[in-house]
């Protein structure tokens, strides 16, 4: 459809508010791009409907300037969320993401839009928990997410830390969280929690998960448990947010609320979000514990490489000859790759490149001393991921890298546990 429309002598462009009536039907919303000819339209519901032209009568309730003039007048009049100054102290540092994001009705897209104190504003709630401050590190999609940006954010949480904040809680987008709060959990010893959270659902859909998300994850950045966690729905319903250890989540499910789950681990615990209440289920590192420490120096010539049947070993081969230093490898079940592959794998370690060894399985743990391409792979040097997740891993192998003393201190750095990141012991989970 072109931006410009002419139904029954009425004219609209996309981002007026329209009313369409349609075989005694009435639709009204705002006018978003269409590729099919159909009139397209965002409903107050926050979900699309698309109606055929014909035989439709449109007419226009607002013109999108006047939109915008009520839009800006709004903001002028916007008071400030009233503060406690009695109660905890909670810094929200704001990323981007669909928390922070709401409908773009040029496009019809989901863009980041929203600052700190916009969600303090949507979400008045949180007065009620904490003493809010709010900061935009950056504002971007999750997928725009690379190393220099974990630094930052580092040295942003650090900052908030040390100017007195109780508790940090860090809004993020959920394609790549679990990257960020894996970085953060090697690269600062925090004595008060450090909360990620994010929605699936934007603000403005009805099923959104971005209130109760937040709401929860402020009860546990008031709370004892200072470590860095990820707060996301356990289920589908609105009643349950699980504790995520931050090198123990992952985003399991493309679009559903209760898309995070732990991996070979349980949560740290639940929160009710009726009553406002934490139920732990493991151990945690307790509020206090550990003195503030900034440990930021990573290095991002990295590689996850998922290794596929019949995948050639010259994939290896680019990055040894890229100047990478650090690979990990996706394998196979125990953590196995072919036979072709393990010269190349020889040939990085020789070269002082640590190769560590996952496993695609996600639960379980590696183990290459079981059939003879394990034995051959440990025998070329590789690094076994033990029950590691791979992103945790290739995280990790980053952070080790520049933060170790040469080869063999990293190596050693990778089998130690430093965040949570791995056990001694297997225990059954449910997959």
């Amino acid at each position: 459809m072109a931006k410009n429309c002419m139904l029954n002598s009425r004219r609209f462009e996309e981002g007026d508010q329209i009313k369409v009536e349609k075989d005694g039907v009435e639709y009204e919303g705002i006018a978003m791009p269409s590729s099919t000819g159909h009139i397209v339209i965002k409903m107050v519901s926050g979900y699309n409907a698309g109606i055929d032209p014909r035989g439709a009568k449109v007419s226009v309730v607002q013109l999108k300037e006047d939109m915008q003039v009520s839009v800006k007048a709004a903001e002028k009049t916007e008071t400030k969320v009233k503060r406690k100054s009695d109660l905890p102290k909670v810094s929200i540092l704001s990323t981007g993401g669909t928390i922070a994001s709401k409908i773009d009705y040029r496009t019809g897209a989901v863009s980041s839009q929203f600052s700190a104190d916009d969600i303090l504003q949507a979400i008045p709630e949180l007065k009620e928990i904490a003493d809010f401050s709010g900061k935009v590190i950056y504002n971007i999609l999750s997928e725009n997410m690379k190393a220099d940006y974990w630094q930052e954010l580092a040295k942003a949480v650090v900052e908030e830390i040390n100017n007195g904040a109780d508790g940090i809680i860090v809004a993020h987008g959920t394609d790549t969280m679990m990257y960020s709060a894996a970085a953060l959990s090697f690269m600062v010893k925090t004595p008060v929690p450090i909360v990620f959270v994010g929605s699936q659902r934007s603000a403005d859909r009805p099923s959104s998960d971005n209130a109760m998300n937040a709401i929860c994850a402020a009860k546990v950045a008031v709370s004892d448990i200072a470590e860095v966690t990820v707060v996301m729905h356990s289920d589908q319903s609105d009643d349950i947010c699980a504790i995520h250890r931050g090198t123990r989540v992952r985003k399991m499910h493309t679009s559903r609320r209760d898309a995070f789950s732990s991996i070979n681990s349980g949560p740290i615990g639940y929160i009710d979000y009726e009553k406002l209440k934490i139920k732990t289920s493991m151990d945690y590192v307790k509020r206090g514990a550990r003195t503030l420490e900034l440990r930021d120096k990573l290095d991002s010539k990295c590689a996850l490489v998922k290794f596929t049947p019949g995948s050639s070993p010259g994939i290896l081969s680019y990055f040894i000859d890229s100047g990478y230093r650090g690979l990990v490898i996706e394998g196979t079940g125990l953590g196995h790759v072919s036979t072709e592959w393990i010269p190349e794998i020889g040939r990085a370690t020789e070269a002082g490149i640590p190769v560590v060894v996952t496993s695609q399985c996600l639960n379980g743990r590696v183990c290459d001393r079981v059939y003879d391409t394990g034995r051959d792979l440990i025998k070329a040097g590789a690094v076994e991921g033990e029950n590691m997740l791979p992103e945790v891993a290739f995280v990790k192998l980053m952070w080790a890298l520049d933060n170790s003393d040469g080869y063999e201190e990293a190596v050693d750095t990778i089998t130690k546990d430093i965040a949570g990141e791995l056990s001694e012991r297997s225990l059954a989970y449910n997959v």
